[in-house]
């Protein structure tokens, strides 16, 4: 054998589906030997459970059910060498740990298995709570090819690939559960490229694809030669079998390069990665519809064309729930976007309920000014409303917050916070603008617009609740331009207040954004789930407590 048909399996498991994914596991194989020939198939990491498993991990059946999968694969008549990730408790002496594995099957046999050494515990990683590290390399040979085993964090430090080069590897093997943010698969790509110029060994990296809660896996599997080029890659949010070839006639591996996909643009990646967490959410969980407030504005608009594009038209329903202050053109420029996607559309006038409400209050209300509390109260209107058609039908409610207002508690809890997922929660205001523009320019052929889905007027007029006559965001908030840099600063780089204002910012404007992004944590904990897309999201990213006396001056 001259060359090595290597199946990257980029696959979508769900989290404890072990029976699912195993078969998944099985038929991923099978096509990988039967379509491409293949010697060896490599699955992300911690492939039977899903990653992430959390507090599963803790359940005493996990054990006996991976057990169970594992003997399974090995009665398997699977001619291919494959290497895939599960859980592994051992007790020795008295003493029980559970590893994070990646084990080797051939013919049969675990011929190998590694612990993975470096357990990250920062941003959405939380794996010391469940694992205990790894100390010692894993060489095993793959067809007389010396190859080292690590699992995804293990590559973000020179440790483990110093011990493989050290115990004689060749070609390393790296299986990955990494998930989406913003740039990550070129800092993935550099990072590679040095590890594999430091131990002078090509890099294969597969990569785990679908969603899981906030988490988005971007797939996006790919190889580094030993100088460090990038040589092959799969593309991102796909799920499939991606092949390559390593050249074995001489003493060290060289892979045989592929063309490389044109990279995509930014803002379709941040696109494709919300529109597949949405997707795995809702059908993950069972849902096989989904239904949203349409309100003729930017953020529901978006939603609206990201709901269509995960589900599909004829699996989504919109409503629009005008009442006083409702411009006719937010109720136009709704129906023509339902109208432009082919969707359920329905218009149900909140001022009924409104006014039950307030004649039922009167009495407690006597005596006091009109205030936000009639406000809210027509957001309430709506969650209602929405709650009860997704009860009656069984479609989730996608709610349709966007980063900027949950940071700063621009939103109405049991109103329109009220749902299942949300569908903008990391994207800032500036940002969804940027993804309206973006979805429209898809279907854009030079200056026709027949088919922009998002009427040109939801873009370009100023963002407004319509809570109240003349309403306008900038009434109440900084203009969007200067409060999310203000947000990015204080929310992902965790700059202190003093710090912000040394950039340039008006004090009084940042004190008073910084506040309210503290005051209102109690209701970001009640707050849908929502995909992550930066570097520190709201949810598993971000964990302030409540109740605290700390100041973020300094």
């Amino acid at each position: 054998m001259s060359r090595l048909n290597v199946v990257m399996a980029q696959i979508n498991p769900v989290v404890g589906d072990i029976d699912g994914n195993t078969q998944k596991v099985i038929e991923s194989i099978n096509d990988a030997e039967n379509i491409h020939s293949a010697d060896v198939v490599i699955f992300p990491e911690l492939t039977l459970c899903g990653y992430p498993p959390e507090d599963l991990l803790l359940r005493r059946s996990m054990q006996s059910r991976i057990a169970k999968a594992r003997k399974h694969l090995q009665k398997q008549a699977f001619t291919a060498t494959v290497i895939l990730g599960y859980p592994l408790v051992v007790e020795k002496a008295g003493i029980t740990a559970q590893y994070n594995i990646a084990g080797v099957l051939q013919q049969g046999q675990w011929v190998a298995e590694y612990a993975k050494q470096e357990l990250p515990n920062y941003q959405v990683f939380d794996e010391k709570r469940y694992f205990k590290k790894g100390s010692k390399a894993c060489v095993f040979d793959l067809h007389g090819i010396p190859t080292a085993l690590t699992i995804c964090e293990d590559i973000w430090h020179a440790g483990p690939m110093a011990q493989s080069r050290e115990q004689g590897a060749k070609l390393m093997l790296n299986l990955n559960a990494s998930p989406f943010h913003q740039q990550k698969q070129q800092q993935r790509i550099d990072l590679l490229a040095s590890r594999a110029n430091e131990g002078n060994m090509p890099i294969i990296y597969v990569n785990q694809v679908g969603g899981q809660d906030e988490l988005v896996f971007d797939g996006g599997s790919f190889v580094v030669a030993a100088n460090g080029d990038c040589c092959v890659q799969a593309p991102h949010y796909k799920e499939g079998l991606f092949p390559l070839e390593i050249d074995i006639s001489e003493s060290t591996p060289v892979v045989v390069c592929q063309q490389l996909p044109t990279p995509e643009p930014p803002l379709q990646i941040i696109y494709d990665a919300i529109v597949l967490g949405v997707r795995d959410y809702v059908k993950k969980n069972g849902f096989k519809r989904a239904i949203l407030g349409l309100s003729g504005g930017i953020d529901s608009a978006v939603t609206l064309a990201i709901a269509v594009d995960a589900l599909g038209a004829e699996n989504v329903s919109a409503v629009m729930m005008p009442f006083t202050y409702t411009s006719e053109l937010s109720r136009n420029d709704a129906a023509e976007q339902a109208q432009r996607m082919g969707v359920d559309y329905k218009v149900i006038s909140i001022e009924p309920m409104y006014s039950a409400f307030m004649s039922g209050l009167a009495d407690s209300f006597a005596g006091t000014e009109v205030d936000l509390t009639e406000q809210n109260l027509q957001a309430r209107c709506r969650g209602v409303i929405l709650m009860a058609l997704s009860n009656k039908t069984g479609a989730i409610v996608l709610t349709t917050g966007n980063k900027s207002e949950m940071a700063v508690g621009y939103s109405t809890l049991y109103g329109d916070m009220a749902g299942g997922f949300d569908v903008l929660k990391d994207v800032p205001k500036t940002m969804v603008f940027e993804l309206a523009r973006y979805r429209n320019s898809m279907f854009k052929e030079g200056s026709r617009e027949v088919d922009v889905v998002i009427p040109p007027s939801v873009i370009e007029r100023p963002p407004s609740a319509e809570l109240a006559p003349d309403q306008k965001d900038e009434d109440n908030l900084p203009p969007y331009e200067v409060l999310d840099q203000i947000l990015e600063r204080y929310i992902e780089k965790d700059s202190s207040a003093d710090a912000i204002i040394e950039e340039g910012f008006d004090p009084e404007v940042v004190h008073r954004v910084v506040r309210l992004v503290d005051i209102n944590e109690y209701k970001r904990r009640q707050a849908p789930v929502g995909v992550r897309i930066s570097q520190r999201g709201f949810g598993r990213d971000r964990r302030y407590p409540i109740t605290n006396g700390w100041q973020p001056g300094a």
